[in-house]
């Protein structure tokens, strides 16, 4: 498990990685958290953000969270953190350059993600024949 120095300095590194006017209106900026975070739709222990694009009052920001990922990757070195947490951050920074552009469509990654979430939802779902 990489600690937190070691998870901090990866995502400041791949912040440098992204053009500055990625950060445009991203108020908030990148933060790094502690918590093991679930959503709230989630079934069991066996989903958790990685990352979350948030804007209230204002500000947009997003968070990365330490504890999901030491929850799904304990075994990950730097090196593989990094590729992870590349794919998780720019994910994110979608989600922040979409919602500066309006896109809210079908082929937006906030469709992208609800079609996810559906997809695990389904797997929760009892059988058609066993509904009462």
């Amino acid at each position: 498990m990489i600690s937190m120095a070691e998870y901090r300095a990866i995502v400041s590194e791949l912040m440098d990685e992204l053009p500055a006017e990625f950060y445009r209106e991203l108020t908030g900026g990148v933060i790094v958290s502690e918590a093991a975070t679930v959503p709230d739709y989630a079934k069991g222990n066996d989903l958790f953000v990685m990352g979350q694009y948030q804007v209230y009052s204002g500000v947009r920001q997003i968070v990365m969270f330490k504890g999901s990922f030491d929850r799904v990757y304990p075994q990950a070195d730097a090196a593989q953190a990094k590729e992870i947490l590349r794919g998780v951050l720019r994910h994110e920074f979608r989600h922040h350059l979409e919602g500066l552009g309006g896109m809210h469509g079908a082929d937006s990654l906030e469709a992208e993600d609800a079609r996810q979430k559906a997809a695990y939802l389904s797997r929760y779902e009892a059988p058609k024949g066993d509904r009462a």
